[in-house]
């Protein structure tokens, strides 16, 4: 059985990655809008993915004798100024995720809840290999620029990370 302070914190986790799934989805929009179809496939892939994250969470708080509950989302924006800044948001994004999963992992060290704390090792090397992921995409607008051929070339490179199922 789960101890309420695990359920409660599970549960706050289910509901940040339902707000970063409906972040990065409107992301996806704003970009599919702006003619950056490569970024946009990233994006509604990388959505869908949160939401796979958010049902495994779910899924996990049940099995264990908790009850997954959602919680009202906050709104997300909707309009960004450009592709390196939404890039740069969800960089952002996942390291703050990340905080929440390292401060997820401790609190199952003081409530001796090595169950969880194991289940949530997955949800941390997933963490990293998404920052790391976003970073080598931040240097390659350093590198390529972000307008004119350089953004091109940039949203059809992350438009083949899509196409290969990365995000």
């Amino acid at each position: 059985m789960l101890s309420e302070t695990i359920q409660q914190a599970l549960n706050d986790q289910i509901r940040e990655e339902v707000y970063a799934s409906d972040y990065y989805l409107a992301m996806a929009s704003w970009c599919e809008v702006k003619g950056l179809s490569g970024t946009s496939k990233f994006l509604y892939l990388h959505s869908e993915k949160e939401r796979a994250h958010m049902m495994k969470l779910f899924r996990y708080v049940n099995a264990a004798g908790g009850h997954a509950l959602l919680h009202t989302v906050r709104e997300t924006p909707h309009e960004f100024k450009s592709l390196p800044e939404i890039l740069e948001l969800v960089l952002k994004h996942e390291v703050s995720v990340t905080a929440l999963i390292n401060k997820l992992v401790d609190v199952c060290l003081k409530e001796k809840d090595y169950s969880t704390f194991n289940f949530l090792q997955w949800y941390v090397a997933e963490q990293h290999e998404d920052e790391r992921l976003l970073k080598s995409l931040l240097d390659m607008i350093k590198i390529a620029g972000s307008e004119g051929r350089g953004l091109f070339l940039v949203d059809h490179e992350i438009g083949k990370l899509a196409a290969v199922g990365k995000s």
